[in-house]
């Protein structure tokens, strides 16, 4: 199935990689973890993210990962792919790997490691869109790759055509608000990567939530979203106060 990705939003969790005794992927408890998050309701799936563990996997973990996750999904919800790497060859290859899986939209960061600015990753976001198949979703994380997506840049990136969304997993909700609203006047959807105030941030306007706890309760960030799009705050919030 071809999802429509500029028409996403609600509950789209990034997935565990749950590990056996010999530190790898333990596939069966895998595909448990993947029915629970689809049984409860999610939106669509993201794997190889930071809860995924995705910069401890050799390249050929990450394609097990990758077949594993599009198989066992078998196109009922949307597959959103990690291609976090360093630099952005690689990135492009992971993306190009991706693509022939089956993903149907990849996450990338800003190049990390060395010191990159706000054009250079401007620069960055193009050439991978350039050599892109896929949707791109900017991932602004900072904490992990150490530098910030400015407004400036993600504006850029989403009124030139080179993202088809963001998550922003910065923790700095003031300036995600000014993001969505500098957003408005696209189609490029903000995401929070935030997970103990869903209900304020989509009030704020985001399009949708990527909750690592999620791999916990799927469906109470499902209830919780669904609450927030019949306009019902309260419902909302108790759901958020639980989680």
């Amino acid at each position: 199935m071809t999802f429509d990705i500029a028409a996403m939003r609600g509950i789209v969790p990034p997935i565990v990689t749950p590990l056996n005794d010999r530190h790898e992927v333990d596939y069966p408890g895998f595909t448990r973890v993947i029915e629970h998050l689809i049984a409860g309701g999610v939106h669509g799936l993201f794997f190889l993210g930071s809860t995924g563990e995705v910069i401890f996997h050799d390249a050929a973990t990450r394609r097990g990962i990758l077949e594993h996750v599009v198989k066992v999904v078998n196109g009922r919800v949307p597959v959103l792919a990690g291609a976090v790497d360093p630099t952005t060859d690689r990135v492009i290859s992971n993306i190009r790997d991706a693509a022939s899986i089956g993903a149907d939209a990849v996450v990338v960061t800003a190049p990390f490691y060395t010191r990159t600015d706000q054009p250079e990753i401007i620069d960055h976001f193009h050439y991978v869109a350039e050599a892109s198949g896929l949707p791109v979703i900017a991932y602004d994380i900072p904490v992990c790759v150490h530098v910030k997506l400015d407004r400036a840049t993600i504006a850029t990136l989403a009124h030139d055509g080179s993202i088809a969304g963001l998550k922003d997993s910065s923790g700095e909700a003031g300036n995600f608000r000014y993001v969505i609203n500098d957003l408005a006047d696209t189609k490029v959807w903000c995401m929070t990567g935030g997970e103990l105030a869903v209900d304020g941030e989509l009030l704020l306007g985001a399009r949708g939530v990527v909750p690592g706890l999620a791999n916990v309760d799927p469906a109470g960030y499902v209830r919780l979203y669904d609450a927030t799009q019949r306009g019902d705050w309260e419902t909302a919030r108790r759901e958020q106060d639980r989680l």
